[in-house]
C-alpha cells in the first residue's frame, strides 16, 4: 500500500485555498480552469422560433379538439383528447432541456500550472478507473484489453493512476487475459507516450485509415511502430489461443498453473478474488519506467442472494479501491468503452480541482463516440441529439444525467465525507471463504446472512453540475 501524500495529507488531493496561501502563483495559474461557452445565437435562435410556432400551432389545434366533441363516439373522442394532451406536455418538458444549451471550455495549461510545478512532485489528484465485464465469450476479452491498455496508457502521472477490472463472471479466461495484457502493457506504454500515440487503444490506432506519419519527426518511429505492430499481432494470437481454450470447460472444471483448481468454477458460488497485476513492486515497463496499477477483482457469490447486476459489482469496485488506493476520483468504463483522448483525466479535473467551482460538482460526465459505424449513420447509432443536444441542453439547466458509463465522480459524492487524510487503514481478518476489511470473523451475519456474506448498498443516482467535451469512445 503506498501513500499518496500532498498537502491536505495521504490519498487527497492539495487543498486549494491552502496552496495559494503558501505558494506564490502567477495570474495565469489563478485563472478559473474551465468556462462556459453559449451556442451562438445564430443556431439557437433558429430553433428557439420553430419551438414557439409549433407551440402556438399545437394551442390552436388542441383548441379547436377541445371545442369540437363527436356526439356519436364520446368515449373515444374522450380518449384521443387526453392522449393528445398528454403527447403535448410531454412534448413541451422535451423542449425544455434544448432552450439553452452550453458548451464547456477547459485550460489543461492552467492546470499544469496550478498542479504540476518543475522541480517538485505533481499534486493532481489520484483516479481510480473501474473497467466492468462479465462473460468473456460475449464480451471479447480483445475488446476489454484494449480498453485496459488506453487506461494505462493515459496522459496522467503513473503513480495517481489505478485500473481495476471487476469480473463477474469469475472466468479463469479473462483472468489469463488480463495477465497476458499487464505483459504487453510493458512495451504498449512507453511506445504511446514516446511517439504520443492517439488513441492508445493498439486494435483502433493500428485500424485507422490516416496518415500515421502526420506530424511525426523521429526517425526511428517507423521502425518502432512496425516492431509494435508485430508485437501487438502475437498479443492477439495469444488472447484468441485463450479464447479457444475456454470454448470447452473440462468436466472436473479449471485448474492453475500451481495445480490448484480455479476459485471461479461456480460461477454462483465462489469467494472473492483480487488479484494485483500492475503496481510499484513489479509495474516496470521495458524502459524501467512505472506503470499505473492493474487489479482483477471478482467479488463474491453465493446462491439464493441477488447480487448478479453491474450496480454491485460497482459497488466492490469502489470498496475494494478504498482499501489500497482510497482516490479521490473514480472514473468507471464498460468493457467496450476506450478511451479515445489520452488527456480525457485532465480535462475532467479541470472542472472537479477548480478552485472556484470544483468542491460543488459531484461527476463530469463524458459523452460517447462510436466506431464502426457507416458514414452517414442511418441508423442513427451514435446517439447524436443526446449527447450533442439534449446533454448540452441539461448542462445550460442544471446538469446532465449520468448515463451508467465514462463518469468521472467524486468519492465523496458516494460515500458523505472526505476520503481519509491519515494513513490508519482497517486491519484485513481473513475468513474461511473470504477477505473480510474491518471486520471480525462471525459465525452467522446480520440479519441471518451466512458468513461471509457482505450486506452493501448499490450504487444511486446522484444529480451532476458539468458536462466535459472530450470524448471517450465505445466500440461497436
Amino acid at each position: 500500500m503506498d501513500d499518496w501524500k500532498s498537502k491536505q495529507g495521504i490519498y487527497g488531493a492539495a487543498d486549494p485555498d491552502d496552496m495559494d496561501a503558501d505558494v506564490p502563483l502567477n495570474d495565469e495559474a489563478r485563472q478559473p480552469l474551465s468556462r462556459k461557452v453559449s451556442i451562438a445565437s445564430s443556431k439557437v435562435n433558429p430553433y428557439r422560433m420553430v419551438i414557439i410556432l409549433r407551440l402556438f400551432v399545437l394551442c390552436v389545434f388542441l383548441r379547436y379538439r377541445i371545442l369540437n366533441p363527436v356526439p356519436e363516439a364520446i368515449p373515444l373522442w374522450l380518449t384521443s383528447i387526453v392522449c393528445e394532451i398528454w403527447f403535448a406536455v410531454s412534448w413541451i418538458l422535451d423542449q425544455f432541456p434544448k432552450w439553452y444549451p452550453i458548451d464547456r471550455e477547459t485550460y489543461l495549461d492552467r492546470l499544469s500550472l496550478r498542479y504540476e510545478r518543475e522541480g517538485e512532485p505533481s499534486m493532481l489528484s489520484p483516479v481510480d478507473l473501474f473497467v466492468s465485464t462479465v462473460d468473456p465469450l460475449k464480451e471479447p476479452p480483445l475488446v476489454t484489453a484494449n480498453t485496459v491498455l488506453s487506461i494505462l496508457a493515459v496522459d496522467y502521472p503513473v503513480d495517481k493512476v489505478s485500473c481495476y477490472v471487476s469480473d463477474d463472471g469469475a472466468s479463469m479466461l479473462s483472468f489469463e487475459s488480463l495477465s497476458e495484457t499487464a505483459e504487453f502493457a510493458r512495451k504498449w506504454v512507453p511506445f504511446c507516450k514516446k511517439f504520443n500515440i492517439e488513441p492508445r487503444a493498439p486494435e483502433f490506432y493500428f485500424s485507422r485509415k490516416v496518415d500515421y506519419l502526420k506530424d511525426k519527426v523521429q526517425p526511428t518511429f517507423v521502425q518502432e511502430r512496425r516492431a509494435m505492430k508485430r508485437e501487438y499481432e502475437e498479443f492477439k494470437v495469444r488472447i484468441n489461443a485463450l479464447v479457444s481454450k475456454a470454448q470447452k470447460v473440462p468436466e472436473e472444471g479449471w485448474i492453475m498453473k500451481d495445480g490448484t483448481p480455479w476459485p471461479g468454477n461456480n460461477t454462483r458460488d465462489h469467494p472473492g478474488m483480487i488479484q494485483v497485476f500492475l503496481g510499484h513492486s513489479g509495474g516496470l515497463d521495458t524502459e524501467g519506467n512505472e506503470l499505473p496499477r492493474l487489479v482483477y477483482v471478482s467479488r463474491e457469490k453465493r446462491p439464493g442472494f441477488q447480487h448478479h447486476k453491474k450496480a454491485g459489482a460497482m459497488n466492490r469496485q469502489i470498496r475494494v479501491s478504498a482499501v489500497l488506493t482510497n482516490a479521490p476520483f473514480m472514473l468507471n468504463l464498460d468493457c467496450d468503452h476506450y478511451i479515445n483522448n489520452s488527456k480525457a483525466i485532465r480535462e475532467s479535473m479541470c472542472f472537479l480541482m477548480d478552485p472556484q467551482v470544483g468542491r460543488k460538482v459531484c461527476y463530469v460526465q463524458f459523452p460517447q463516440r462510436f466506431d464502426g459505424i457507416d458514414a452517414h449513420d442511418r441508423y442513427a447509432n451514435r446517439n447524436t441529439v443526446f449527447f450533442d443536444i439534449n446533454m448540452k441542453g441539461l448542462d445550460g439547466i442544471q446538469g446532465p444525467v449520468y448515463v451508467g458509463t465514462g463518469c468521472v465522480f467524486r468519492r465523496q459524492a458516494l460515500y458523505g465525507y472526505n476520503p481519509p487524510s491519515g494513513p490508519k487503514r482497517p486491519k484485513m481478518v481473513t475468513c474461511d471463504c473470504c477477505p473480510c476489511f474491518g471486520r471480525k470473523k462471525r459465525k452467522g451475519g446480520k440479519d441471518g446472512l451466512p458468513e461471509g456474506v457482505a450486506d452493501g448498498v448499490q450504487v444511486g443516482e446522484i444529480s451532476s453540475l458539468a458536462l466535459q467535451e472530450w470524448t471517450a469512445t465505445r466500440s461497436r
